[in-house]
């Protein structure tokens, strides 16, 4: 969701509280006072209420094949991804949390809420159906998708073409986990190793949307059409939850007005008028 926001060009706030939405999940969003919730509504309700649209390039055809896909991904991937994360991998998982700062969790309770999450995570994957499969079919289901994946893209900059679409921050979302998430297992040895187009892929919108981003001691380098020394180079955003990325796009950009000035939406509401310190927004315009 938060890579759709910045591919569409959306000024967000972050909020960190931990609060589900009514169906006790996330994401959800907040705009303007209205409350959305579940990546698919809160896209349509964006492309309702602000004009914006990633897939103004698609066919009818390619449309299907993208919602086919998204599905594919977010139903039957994320699954396997899960598992890798919360089941086969806890004790990675919880070190991983540990490096990271970890939020206000002592290591017990670390301990602890990794193990409820594993407990979770099995429970529907069992109510789901595919964790009643072994571990071996279960990682046999992850490499077929994203051999799927693979094959889908080939050699082409984004999953559906020359464009970015709505499946692209979907795949990502999900890949940048093999990607980064998860050292020396299974999905990340075949996505650096033989679909290395993938690891392209993901490195292509990290670098492009996600510029802050950056591991010191990520050494691998995967050279694409558009790797320069300026593409190498992390510009560090400052250290709060708010994100705006106007004015920054490239080659989509020129084609969406909207983008340049995201500000407002058709009504006249402002971006800013849910929820959002402006003097952070003040303090982020003033470093730019």
């Amino acid at each position: 969701m938060e890579t759709y926001l910045r591919m569409a060009d959306l000024p967000y706030q972050n909020y960190f509280g931990g609060k589900l939405s009514a169906q006790g999940k996330m994401p959800w969003i907040e705009y303007n006072h209205e409350k959305v919730s579940g990546t698919e509504f809160i896209i349509d309700f964006l492309e309702e209420k602000l004009g914006v649209n990633l897939n103004k390039n698609l066919g009818p055809h390619e449309r299907a094949i993208s919602r086919a896909v998204t599905k594919m991904v977010e139903e039957h991937f994320y699954w396997t991804l899960a598992y890798c994360q919360w089941v086969d991998n806890l004790n990675e998982t919880r070190k991983m949390l540990s490096l990271s700062g970890g939020g206000p969790f002592s290591n017990l309770l670390r301990w602890v809420v990794c193990h409820i999450t594993k407990g979770i995570v099995k429970r529907e994957m069992h109510g789901h159906g595919i964790g009643r499969f072994s571990e071996e079919e279960i990682y046999m289901l992850m490499e077929k998708d994203m051999r799927s994946l693979a094959g889908l893209l080939g050699d082409k900059k984004y999953i559906m073409g020359p464009k970015l679409s709505t499946l692209d921050a979907t795949v990502f979302g999900h890949l940048a986990q093999a990607m980064w998430t998860l050292p020396g297992t299974r999905p990340e040895r075949l996505i650096k190793g033989e679909l290395i187009n993938l690891a392209m892929y993901c490195e292509r919108i990290r670098r492009k949307f996600w510029p802050e981003w950056h591991h010191d001691d990520d050494n691998t380098i995967y050279e694409s059409e558009e790797s320069s020394e300026g593409s190498k180079t992390h510009t560090p955003l400052l250290d709060f939850s708010f994100y705006s990325r106007t004015e920054t796009f490239e080659d989509e950009g020129a084609e969406n007005s909207f983008s340049r000035t995201p500000d407002t939406d058709f009504t006249g509401h402002s971006l800013f008028d849910s929820d959002v310190d402006m003097d952070d927004y003040t303090d982020h315009e003033q470093c730019k």
